[in-house]
């Protein structure tokens, strides 16, 4: 897979960065708009918790209520407020994790999920190495990592994480949210948990995804923005400035972006017809497009599936195959094929077998003009 590096191209553009890591990304497409240090492994404090919220979303019976495990909220650092005794849901812990980023969540979840917390932590590498994290390395569900050098990511890894991540709609929907009321406790009440992703309030184009800290690690974010349809990730790590860095990341490389159009492969295609009044038939695919990089329309490969040979008849606009369009190794479009015109069912003749058909295919390669 090849990726754009345009850091150096705009260096002076975005020179004041804070972030000792950064990347913005676009998870469409693949490439990389900006980047600095994004391969260097560093800890990323609680934007684990997007792994960790992921997994608890994608469980069965996510509604269920049931009773935290009392020793794994004993835990220290940022909380949603778990009791001993409390009653919750895997969402009511995933909204914990994801808002207020509770380490108590973090830590009731994976015991609920895998039984114990260094259980949890298994699945999670599990799932690191299926995404491609191949920098990635967990040790605890929240992020915690005063304790350990061994709890690590990179920007990059981080952006195809929150990648995966954002293609869930359950963890999408809570992650964008500014705030949330659940009902949990013992007994259960309402109570509201708030997001600590000011980027949130700050831009209504801000989607997602997860803040953190530690002493170690320093002020980590995570985000995701959409503007005219087009979402990109920025990760920064150890960030001073990490909510300016975001926006005027975001406010630049929005512009190295364009909608292209990608013209189809052929004007038309003949495709053959058993039976009919005509051996042939005309078939056309609309020209497509797609937000790229700019001047990268270029750059577009496909592929063409279209059958070998139809039987008559044949109706007009007809979807006899497709075009699919790719663009560093990922489809980003696909048309249809469709006839152009129609061909009617000859009388004349009973309709041919498919060994009739290629038969008679076979001997006019040896009929003289």
């Amino acid at each position: 897979m090849v990726y754009v590096n345009t850091a150096e191209v705009y260096a002076e553009d975005l020179s004041s960065i804070s972030a000792k890591s950064a990347i913005v990304y676009a998870p469409e497409t693949g490439d990389i708009l900006f980047e600095k240090n994004a391969y260097e492994k560093l800890p990323m404090a609680s934007t684990t918790k997007i792994m960790s919220a992921l997994i608890v979303l994608e469980q069965d019976d996510i509604d269920e209520k049931f009773v935290v495990d009392s020793q794994a909220i004993q835990t220290e650092g940022s909380s949603m407020g778990l009791k001993e005794g409390d009653k919750v849901s895997l969402r009511d812990l995933a909204c914990g994790m994801l808002l207020p980023s509770g380490n108590d969540a973090a830590n009731a979840a994976a015991v609920r999920v895998a039984g114990d917390v260094e259980s949890f932590v298994d699945i999670m590498n599990q799932r690191a190495e299926t995404y491609g994290l191949v920098n990635t390395h967990f040790v605890t569900p929240s992020g915690l990592d005063d304790y350990t050098d061994e709890h690590y990511s990179t920007a990059y890894d981080m952006a195809l994480l929150a990648s995966e991540a954002m293609k869930n709609q359950a963890f999408r929907d809570i992650c964008g949210r500014s705030s949330i009321k659940l009902n949990f406790g013992d007994p259960p009440f309402d109570r509201w948990l708030t997001n600590s992703n000011k980027l949130l309030k700050r831009s209504d184009d801000i989607t997602g995804v997860k803040t953190g800290f530690t002493d170690k690690a320093g002020r980590c974010l995570v985000s995701t923005c959409n503007r005219n349809g087009t979402e990109l990730i920025c990760v920064t790590l150890n960030a001073s400035d990490d909510w300016n860095d975001h926006m005027k990341l975001y406010d630049r490389t929005f512009d190295f972006l364009s909608e292209q159009r990608i013209d189809s492969p052929f004007e038309n295609i003949e495709v053959d017809v058993a039976g009919g009044t005509s051996d042939k038939v005309r078939c056309i695919t609309e020209s497509t497009s797609a937000v790229l990089l700019n001047g990268r329309a270029s750059e577009i490969t496909y592929k063409v599936y279209v059958s070998r040979f139809l039987y008559a008849p044949v109706e007009k606009n007809d979807e006899v195959g497709r075009v699919e369009y790719y663009y560093n190794d990922r489809k980003i479009s696909e048309k249809p094929i469709i006839a152009a015109e129609s061909v009617e069912f000859s009388h004349t003749d009973a309709e041919p077998s498919v060994f009739e058909y290629y038969w008679s295919k076979f001997k006019s390669l040896f009929e003289c003009g």
